[in-house]
């Protein structure tokens, strides 16, 4: 089936903060959910999904909070989708297995690096005015 729920797009809009944040240490995830609108609960349990498969850290404490346990340009957009939405195309079939096949290339090619990259070109752009 082809499918992503909101999980999938709300977590890297949050790992895509992360990077932003997250030069200087752990960033709360309070501030994560803040800046992004994203429920804290419901970030909180993408997070945690997240954290056991190895893609986040997390410190406890006054300085707490999330960083990358692995660097964000090792983390595909593709891993993301699969650990929180399952597997992507899977019993897809004829011109919907193919569909699925672009998307996967789209997503297995992308990470999370490339998103972070993106978003910050796609801001400065914005932001010229005459």
């Amino acid at each position: 089936m082809i499918s992503i729920t909101t999980k999938s797009p709300y977590a890297l809009r949050a790992l895509t903060e992360l990077g932003r944040l997250g030069g200087a240490g752990p960033v709360p995830i309070a501030e994560l959910a803040r800046r992004r609108e994203i429920p804290v609960q419901f970030l909180e349990q993408l997070f945690a999904v997240l954290r056991r498969a190895g893609v986040l850290k997390s410190q406890r404490g006054v300085k707490g909070g999330y960083s990358f346990a692995r660097e964000p340009g090792e983390i595909t957009v593709l891993e993301i989708v699969e650990l929180l939405d399952g597997s992507f195309g899977a019993d897809s079939e004829g011109v919907f297995a193919e569909a699925a096949g672009a998307a996967r290339a789209v997503l297995a090619e992308t990470t999370v690096a490339d998103v972070i990259e993106r978003e910050a070109r796609d801001a400065g752009a914005s932001m010229y005015y005459i």
